[in-house]
């Protein structure tokens, strides 16, 4: 990949900022990234990692140590690219500069009285030798070969492949120089590959491993040249006793660490951009929720704190691969992205399950181009150059050159081998054809069957086909230069020069699973199908179908859930009628009593009490007997027999009843230490009520009970201030529960709305979907059937010849199910008053649309304390609901405050019901520091009459002015005095002066 941009942090004299980076994957999945730099005076830099650090070869010495060559081998190599008869045509990537670079890059080994291939091995050995581990005594030649072998190219295993892709990294980097080619976009998909978990695991597990042996060879080595000590290698004895000292059970520990905190321990950094981030918890709050996480995609937490947007772009060549609605909205916006519903990753197993065999694939694929007119690329041969050849890599290996003229009917070919079921081409081969043109990306056929790519199936109408085997898998990198037409019947603007080859299978390709599930999409405004995705995430739902046999910590759960009138087909394929997330509820759009303003939505108390949204939390308790080493199987779960106080809540086995109501800081377990008979009561924290739900025992130790999960059910019915959301980004809190007798009611049917909107919840959104989808449900139930409202249908019509357009047909469709039962043709209907009992002056739209309950609810939100704990260095109430803490009372509310005049409630706020405070000052010095409380020597006081002694007067002086005298009481915020402190220590003196006029 060719750079333009400062893609390297440090600016060395006389490098510029161009750049061709290459990342070497092995077969062993380990990699290391190769760049070559071009200098100001016409040269070029290999830099490789060893270790972590990077180094700097000439690219001479390089081309010299890999195979036996001569000068004028490596000058025609490497000016092959340009002629001088091509001048300015097309596809033409070298210039006359070429050969001055060349005989600059041979100069410089020549200087250096480097002439053969024996003298750079040992040139290269010499100044990396102290920085190889493990090779101080190696000859300069192994250590050489130990460079070349495990740092540069270290995907190809010949030094002949490696010379050959060297020299096609310096004549692409030379066309960046000269501008006869574009820079490669690193933002871009199609220069990029995903990190698969199972790769990660197994290339961290290889680099512990190898750190172990490493260990382990060092100590026995120590123990054979330790001559003083009796060690007999061939004795397993022995040598077990020096392997005890490294023990493997690290290797494991380092794994579950990794799996636990996603956080790396590596001193090479693996080829990766970033340390921690790894990991993420596959929360099961509902469905959607859980699958989403295993089609996520992200780009790297080292890029969530750049300031750059590039990264967060959506580019053109995402499209089939990424969905451009489902990401999220704040920080990680661009950067978690999720694959569409037909993309897939590539791996190392074919579609039978069995590994591939990934040298016969390559190796096909050889004998395929050889026999389509290929010239190989072996060594002494001489090739041409664009615009006459063009280059053919497999995998990151340069194989051959390919006639420019004959490389349309290869890669056709190709493509017509891949969509074969009898051939032994790979189907999801990724044949990445860039054609000649002026000043574009560098041309070249490159082949791609490794694993961890983006591929995505699309049809391809070049080639005919009746039993339909004519999708084929495509990936990022070559779709950008294929003409791919959508399903619509049209062209897509394009010339009958190019015409198209291929075609989308369907217009919802372009879409994730859940962008998939929201009705008629394309008729809403883009943000609200992305908030609907996020809040589709955060439904309360049936997440799961075994809730009795589950013990997740949290759990979110709709007890009465409906399906969908109306749906698409995604809804049908994935069925998510397993897993429904909402009610179909009656909803009126009017504006009524007021309470609906600002997205506020009125529900009818009625249908809340019917079980509307009704829903639970479950939350689970685990006790685990054995945590503690030093204690453990003393202790077992038991209630003792004269313990009354915890008998109605705790069963005589130490474990709560089933169904048992359990109020705040009451007990639910009891434990019993059978050595100490010292008991622990556990109490239910917090002050909500809760129901035990189920109990599990673990019986895995057959002689006492040690480990339970205690299932708490925790009510969760629809309350003022609650979160509701229609499918279509149209979300609200809960303003009002209004009796069913106040709601209004049709004057034909009598139905009364489940729920009312404001009207002007739809002028400036948008959502014409949730307009469209409340007649479609309307005319669905009347009807007795499902809606399909998958988007973009329409389109897929007209291809089918369908001469309506799109509006007309779709409103007529659903106007005409509603004419067909006696309803308006709109949707609205004639309402009365709840209250007055008398018409509405308007017709009021209503009809059925799906709703969907949020998990943000007032019940685990609010937060409210009059008296409580607080801190010990201020004073003031501390933060955070679980402690009982406060709520920050910030400088925009004291401005508020200021700003209506309250300033006797802000004084209330800030410093009576904070950190009230009356400290003593000496008025002398107006010091609050070095005033001190003299405490009255103890005397005999007699009682009279019965009465208490009479307090002794206390007595405060001053250890600067060494008085008692101008001692004053003064009321402040205890922050007040904490300051001063601070200031103190710094050598700073406060001092406070003191006035009795009226207003100071």
């Amino acid at each position: 990949m060719s750079l333009e941009r400062n893609s390297f942090r440090e600016r060395r004299e006389g490098y510029t900022e161009k750049a061709v980076v290459i990342r070497c994957v092995r077969d062993d999945l380990s990699s290391v990234t190769v760049k070559l730099y071009y200098l100001r005076n016409g040269s070029a830099r290999l830099g490789f990692w060893i270790q972590g650090k990077e180094y700097m070869l000439p690219v001479g010495i390089v081309l010299k140590a890999l195979i036996d060559t001569n000068d004028h081998e490596i000058y025609t190599k490497l000016t092959c690219c340009y002629n001088e008869k091509d001048g300015d045509i097309k596809g033409a990537v070298g210039s006359q500069l070429v050969g001055e670079r060349a005989k600059i890059i041979l100069d410089e080994v020549r200087h250096l009285a480097l002439f053969t291939k024996d003298q750079c091995l040992l040139h290269i050995g010499e100044h990396f030798q102290p920085v190889m581990e493990g090779m101080e005594t190696e000859s300069y030649s192994s250590v050489a070969d130990a460079v070349l072998r495990n740092h540069i190219f270290v995907h190809l295993n010949d030094n002949n492949d490696k010379f050959n892709l060297l020299i096609f990294m310096v004549q692409k980097l030379f066309s960046l120089v000269d501008q006869t080619s574009a820079p490669d976009n690193s933002d871009s998909l199609q220069n990029q590959e995903i990190l698969l978990p199972g790769h990660l695991i197994t290339i961290y597990l290889k680099e512990k491993l190898e750190d172990w042996l490493r260990k382990g060879k060092k100590l026995v080595e120590d123990k054979i040249n330790n001559n003083g000590q009796n060690f007999d290698f061939c004795s397993l004895k022995d040598v077990k006793k020096v392997m005890d000292k490294n023990s493997s059970k690290q290797i494991g520990t380092a794994i579950e660490n990794l799996l636990k905190t996603g956080r790396l321990i590596t001193q090479t950094g693996l080829d990766l951009q970033q340390r921690a981030g790894f990991t993420v918890q596959a929360e099961r709050l509902n469905y959607l929720r859980f699958i989403s996480f295993f089609r996520s995609v992200h780009r790297g937490a080292s890029f969530a704190g750049l300031r750059t947007t590039s990264v967060r772009k959506l580019l053109p060549e995402s499209w089939g691969f990424l969905c451009p609605v489902h990401t999220p909205d704040g920080e990680p916006c661009g950067l978690l992205n999720h694959m569409t519903c037909t993309c897939r990753i590539t791996s190392y197993y074919n579609s039978q399950g069995n590994i591939r065999d990934f040298f016969k694939i390559r190796m096909s694929i050889l004998d395929v181009l050889v026999g389509v007119g290929m010239t190989t690329s072996w060594p002494k041969l001489d090739h041409a150059g664009p615009p006459r050849a063009l280059p053919v890599l497999l995998d990151g290996c340069v194989i051959g050159s390919l006639s420019s003229g004959e490389a349309d009917k290869v890669v056709a070919h190709l493509r017509r081998l891949k969509v074969s079921a009898a051939s032994v081409i790979p189907d999801d081969l990724e044949v990445g054809y860039v054609p000649l043109s002026l000043g574009g990306t560098y041309p070249g056929l490159y082949l791609f069957t490794s694993p961890s790519r983006f591929i995505r199936p699309v049809k391809n109408i070049s080639i005919p086909s009746s039993d339909g085997k004519d999708i084929e898998h495509i990936g990022p990198f070559e779709q950008v230069f294929m003409e791919i037409k959508c399903p619509d019947g049209g062209n897509g603007g394009r010339s009958t020069t190019f015409p198209a080859t291929h075609e989308e299978l369907m217009p919802t390709a372009m879409l994730s699973v859940v962008a998939n599930l929201t009705p008629w999409s394309d008729h809403n405004q883009s943000p609200r199908n992305m908030y609907q995705c996020q809040m589709a995430k955060q439904t309360m739902a049936f997440s799961l179908q075994a809730l009795h046999s589950r013990a997740d910590q949290k759990l979110y759960h709709l007890q009465t859930p409906q399906t969908p009138i109306v749906r698409t087909k995604t809804y049908t394929k994935y069925g998510l009628d397993d897993y429904p997330s909402g009610t179909n509820a009656i909803v009126a759009v009017l504006a009524y009593t007021g309470y609906d303003m600002e997205d506020a939505m009125i529900l009818n108390k009625s249908a809340v009490e019917r079980g509307m949204c009704r829903g639970q939390i479950y939350q689970t308790e685990t006790i685990d007997l054995c945590d503690g080493k030093s204690n453990q199987g003393q202790r077992i779960f038991k209630r003792e027999h004269s313990d009354k106080a915890i008998s109605s809540f705790v069963d005589s086995d130490g474990l709560p009843y089933v169904g048992q109501v359990i109020h705040g800081n009451e007990p639910y377990c009891s434990t019993i230490n059978q050595v100490t008979n010292s008991k622990r009561v556990y109490n239910h924290k917090g002050s909500e009520m809760t129901i035990v739900d189920y109990v599990a025992v673990d019986t895995k130790n057959k002689q006492q009970l040690q480990k339970v999960n205690i299932r708490f059910r925790h009510p969760r019915n629809p309350i003022i201030g609650d979160k509701f959301s229609s499918r279509h980004g149209q979300k609200g809190v809960c303003s009002q529960l209004w009796p069913d007798i106040d709601m209004p009611f049709s004057g034909v049917t009598g139905m009364r709305p489940d729920l009312i909107i404001n009207p002007h919840a739809f002028p400036s959104r948008m959502t014409i979907a949730m307009l469209l989808e409340s007649v479609a449900a309307k005319g669905g139930s009347l009807h007795g059937k499902f809606v399909d409202a998958t988007p973009f249908s329409d389109a897929v019509k007209g291809a089918n010849g369908k001469t309506e357009t799109e509006s007309e047909s779709l409103v007529d469709e659903l106007g005409s199910m509603l004419r067909a039962r006696g309803f308006n043709y709109h949707g609205v209907e004639v309402l009365y008053s709840g209250v007055y009992g008398t018409e509405l002056t308007c017709e009021i739209f209503i009809g059925p649309v799906y709703y969907q309950r949020l998990r943000h609810m007032v019940s685990d939100k609010y937060q409210v304390r009059a008296t409580g704990q607080v801190d010990q260095i201020t004073r003031q109430p501390i933060k955070g609901r679980k402690r009982g803490g406060g709520i920050r009372f910030g400088e925009m509310e004291r401005d508020s405050m200021l700003a209506h005049g309250a300033a006797y409630l802000l004084h209330d706020r800030l410093h009576t019901c904070s950190d009230y405070h009356i400290a003593d000052v000496c008025s002398l010095c107006g010091s609050i520091l070095t005033t001190a409380i003299i405490q009255p020597q103890k005397r005999v006081v007699r009682e009279v009459g019965g009465l208490p002694p009479a307090r002794a007067p206390k007595k405060v002086m001053c250890h600067a002015c060494q008085t008692s005298k101008g001692m004053e009481t003064v009321a402040m915020p205890y922050v007040f005095r904490y300051l001063a402190a601070e200031l103190a220590a710094m050598n700073i003196k406060m001092t406070i002066q003191l006035s009795s006029e009226a207003g100071a």
